[in-house]
């Protein structure tokens, strides 16, 4: 039976061509011309590209189990911070791409200012290769200069941006990392800064340790404050010998601090 709208009765007489016959007949030559394929290949690779530059720089990392393995060593976090606590680590919220994402200036990407925005939003960093003096807590007395030091890395570093370049994850699920800040024209070592001030020793734990490739440098800086006297290796005043009595009493590292407490503690529970 011929169709009402074909004209001519030899069409009849023509065998029908299936949907993928007719396709063919187009030819798959049209989809692999330069003109077709070039920006087609473009396009796919510019957009895998710019996937993998999101997740890898441009993905903001909440908290430390968002950090996958293989960032440590190789990476760094750019950030702000938003507390301190003791006198050698901080709480860093990730501003990936810094100011040149947006952050500060976009109304999406504004860094929270309470509790409440910040809670589960912070990374908690161990500044690596120093250790400073331990404010009072958990019963235990403040020690020497404990204050002093607190007092200088928050003032040094509260509500500034810094790099932290992580190293691993410690027992307390805080990231050790070597943390520099922008002082003006300079870039600043943070831990060496407190080692040059005498407010932290170098980080003498049996395992652990970690300085990247800062070692020498950090141990150097020990020693001249200790010849210089600065801070806890200081020495009482005279005015403070005359009037006071005080006499220089040999120094107690933090390290020193926490294996004398510890020890204490298992007695008292044995």
């Amino acid at each position: 039976m011929r169709w009402p709208w074909t004209g001519d009765e030899d069409e009849d007489k023509k065998p029908q061509k299936s949907w993928i016959e007719e396709f063919d007949t187009v030819g798959w030559s049209v989809f692999t011309e330069p003109r077709t394929l070039v920006p087609s290949l473009l396009f796919t690779a510019t957009t895998i590209a710019a996937v993998r530059v999101y997740k890898s720089y441009l993905r903001r990392i909440p908290s430390v189990n968002h950090i996958k393995p293989s960032y440590f060593r190789r990476r760094s976090l750019f950030g702000k911070v938003t507390s301190v606590g003791d006198a050698d680590n901080f709480r860093l919220y990730h501003t990936p791409g810094g100011r040149l994402a947006g952050w500060g200036w976009l109304p999406w990407k504004k860094v929270p200012s309470t509790r409440e925005g910040l809670a589960n939003q912070t990374i908690h960093i161990r500044i690596a290769g120093v250790d400073a003096p331990e404010l009072a807590h958990w019963g235990r007395e403040a020690q020497p200069y404990s204050q002093e030091a607190f007092d200088f890395l928050t003032q040094y570093l509260l509500n500034k941006r810094v790099r932290a370049y992580i190293y691993r994850r410690d027992q307390y699920d805080r990231v050790v990392a070597s943390v520099h800040i922008r002082k003006q024209l300079f870039k600043k070592d943070v831990g060496l800064e407190m080692l040059k001030r005498g407010l932290a020793t170098i980080y003498e734990a049996k395992s652990g340790a970690e300085f990247g490739k800062s070692e020498q440098v950090y141990r150097s800086a020990e020693e001249k404050a200790k010849q210089d006297k600065v801070g806890m290796w200081s020495k009482p005043s005279l005015i403070a010998r005359l009037v006071r009595g005080d006499t220089a009493k040999k120094i107690e590292t933090p390290r020193e601090y926490k294996t004398r407490h510890t020890t204490a503690e298992k007695n008292k529970k044995s």
